[in-house]
């Protein structure tokens, strides 16, 4: 029997069977007579699971980092600062909270900076004082480092020595905007010049040091009016006691008036900012998912187009002893195939733009195989979906009729 077609059948007997082979071959057989239109129509399939995946991918693969960065800087990261007093004035902490919370059981150590408004950074002494380019000058203690995390790009951290004397420590962003690209220049600031003797790397936990200059305590007290107050007072504590310290933070800062404090979760407003691309992510699927419908719309059209330009074949088959369930398999078969060509090239196209884009971000690149084996289900399914009619079509031609059609 030739497996392509089915043989007449004698008066009586019943028809030759079309296996999952046959229908496979048959329906391969329809797709290579048109490779363009075939081409075109997986495509736009293609272009939908690829949108999908690649979403799904680049938002896992950020997540991902996102992890490894909170794994690496800890969770456990508290940050207390001034708040309202009662007549709306702002307030100020007590020049002994470092020192008190840093005694907390619970808290492995504290830090501080205190912002000088009064002082501003520029690149040199001929720059207008409102032209600071959005850089703040803070007063840091000594273990800030190792309280927030912070990695020094180059150069060196304050020390015993340079924190008494007109030395500063540049943020990422704030080198950035004054131009200096290394240690041992000098910039104008609070009316002097101060030296530049390191460059932070860029910190997700505290951004807000990104663009910052930081001068030794000492140094701020004798050079620039610092009153020994501090802004924001950095806490770590125990994982396993983070609540019970953000508890108690407020009335250890400031037992006068602990209504008077803020106590916030640095790690919090990055599972802010990952819930936020989260429901980004949710629109950019929305989207993928309309690309796809225009595929499957793509696969219908090709497969209605084929049953008209078809007809005398399925005619002859018809006559020759195929039964409807047969010319429905074979152009359900070619309708899957189709929608199978342009899944899996989509996920393969999505697998690729996610790498590369994870690549380009220093991210790791992590495509859920949920993502994948759903995205070739998902054109399974929209293959036999528009499919369907034109199988049905096909095969509720008479085979007089169809063998007549021009």
């Amino acid at each position: 029997m030739n497996r392509g077609r089915a043989k007449a059948a004698p008066a009586g007997d019943a028809p030759a069977r079309l296996g999952p082979r046959d229908a496979l071959r048959v329906g391969a057989a329809g797709l290579r007579a048109r490779p363009m239109r075939v081409f075109l129509s997986a495509l736009g399939i293609a272009i939908g699971i690829a949108a999908m995946i690649g979403v799904v991918g680049i938002s896992t693969s950020s997540r991902a980092q996102l992890q490894a960065t909170l794994d690496r800087l800890g969770t456990n990261l508290l940050t207390v600062g001034p708040g309202q007093d009662f007549f709306g004035e702002d307030a100020q902490l007590p020049k002994e909270s470092v020192g008190m919370v840093g005694r907390m059981p619970d808290v492995e150590s504290a830090s501080a900076t205190a912002k000088l408004d009064d002082a501003g950074v520029y690149r040199n002494d001929h720059i207008p004082s409102g032209e600071s380019g959005g850089i703040s000058v803070l007063a840091a203690r000594l273990d800030l480092p190792k309280t927030v995390g912070l990695d020094v790009a180059a150069g060196t951290w304050l020390n015993a020595g340079t924190a008494k004397y007109p030395a500063v420590v540049l943020g990422s962003a704030a080198a950035d905007r004054l131009g200096v690209a290394a240690p041992n220049v000098q910039v104008w600031l609070g009316s002097q010049w101060f030296t530049v003797v390191g460059i932070l790397e860029p910190n997700q936990l505290a951004p807000e040091l990104d663009a910052a200059a930081l001068v030794g305590w000492d140094a701020a007290a004798s050079h620039l009016g610092f009153d020994g107050h501090p802004t924001t007072v950095y806490t770590r504590a125990r994982e396993d006691a983070v609540a019970k310290v953000r508890d108690l933070l407020a009335a250890t800062a400031n037992p006068q008036a602990p209504t008077e404090v803020q106590v916030s979760r640095p790690s919090d407003a990055l599972a802010a900012k990952n819930a936020t691309d989260e429901a980004f992510t949710g629109l950019l699927l929305g989207l993928g998912g309309v690309a796809l419908l225009v595929g499957g719309v793509g696969v219908a059209n090709t497969m209605v187009i084929s049953v008209l330009e078809r007809r005398a074949e399925i005619g002859l088959r018809r006559s020759l002893g195929a039964t409807r369930g047969q010319i429905r398999l074979q152009f359900l078969t070619e309708s899957q195939l189709l929608a199978a060509l342009g899944g899996v090239g989509g996920v393969a196209i999505g697998i690729v733009v996610t790498a590369v884009f994870a690549v380009s971000q220093g991210w790791p690149t992590v495509v859920p195989v949920w993502a994948m084996a759903g995205g070739v289900l998902a054109t399974l399914l929209i293959g036999g979906v528009a499919g369907l009619y034109p199988a049905i079509r096909a095969a509720r031609l008479a085979p007089t009729e169809a063998l007549a059609a021009p």
